[in-house]
């Protein structure tokens, strides 16, 4: 069966559009698939606490660093901060000082952000109510660049539809699918050899998660029809109901319209097919 034809399988919204930059399109990217608070929410026993959204917390611990995503709520430092610094540092990696937000922030994905979704990001971050929390700050404990690139200029997005391309922007930029879904080397995700492959590796309470092949190879997506591939990214269920690991944000990426999800499903038809590394 044919993706475009079956929509309403999802059970999510289509057709939401957007001109211009607007609060109502930032609180769509933010609690839809660029699920910021898969990294920025507290966790309690049965998952997000609801009362906490986007005041911050500890992501990861590990011998290279302790990683600490901020409290983005008017109640932190970015009260203070303009719409153009916030701006940069969801984009650029850099705060107002000029010091580097370290990893695990996705810049290699968040570099391709246009300009009007992240104004609208900034917009509706905003209008949230302020949380009293305070996560630490993070420490890094390997080198970290100056920067993860030149200052990144105008940024225009595809035109929104059910397309490969705009797809690709959702899959890339907004949901940074393709960063934990490629191999790193030594500088990062392999985009430019490896995109899509998988094997990268998660440790939480859960256990190891590895990040699967989504390439339309058959170690990949290639045996699984668009339902299926439905159901594993908004609801964590492979096909015959077994169920996924995390960290994937199962829970934000429901919020997608239909159209946003068919469009990211024909990007991932559309590249390259990779065989799983040995």
């Amino acid at each position: 069966m044919k993706l475009i034809g079956m929509i309403g399988v999802f059970g999510v919204a289509a057709g939401l559009a957007w001109a211009d930059p607007s609060a109502e399109r930032g609180e769509y990217l933010v609690r839809g698939p660029a699920g910021c608070g898969n990294c920025h929410t507290p966790l309690g026993p049965e998952g997000p606490i609801a009362r906490q959204e986007l005041a911050g917390r500890l992501v990861e611990e590990n011998d290279a660093f302790t990683a600490i995503a901020p409290n983005l709520t008017p109640a932190s430092r970015i009260a203070d901060w303009s719409d153009a610094e916030l701006g940069r540092a969801i984009r650029d990696g850099l705060r107002p000082d000029g010091s580097l937000i370290g990893p695990p922030m996705p810049y290699a994905m968040y570099r391709g952000l246009s300009d009007d979704d992240v104004a609208s990001m900034v917009m509706f971050l905003r209008t949230l109510a302020p949380v009293e929390n305070d996560p630490g700050s993070s420490a890094y404990r390997i080198p970290l660049p100056p920067a993860y690139g030149p200052p990144v200029g105008t940024v225009s997005a595809p035109d929104p539809g059910v397309t490969a391309e705009y797809g690709a922007y959702l899959a890339g930029p907004v949901a940074h699918c393709m960063e934990c879904h490629t191999p790193f080397g030594p500088h990062g995700p392999m985009l430019e050899t490896d995109l899509g492959r998988g094997g990268f590796a998660f440790f939480g309470p859960w256990g190891v998660s590895v990040a699967p092949n989504i390439t339309p190879h058959e170690d990949g997506i290639g045996k699984y029809a668009d339902a299926d591939l439905a159901a594993m990214i908004t609801r964590g269920e492979r096909p015959g109901g077994i169920p996924m690991l995390p960290p994937m944000p199962y829970g934000y990426l429901a919020q997608m319209t239909g159209d946003d999800l068919a469009a990211i499903i024909l990007y991932l038809r559309s590249l390259p097919p990779l065989a799983d590394k040995g």
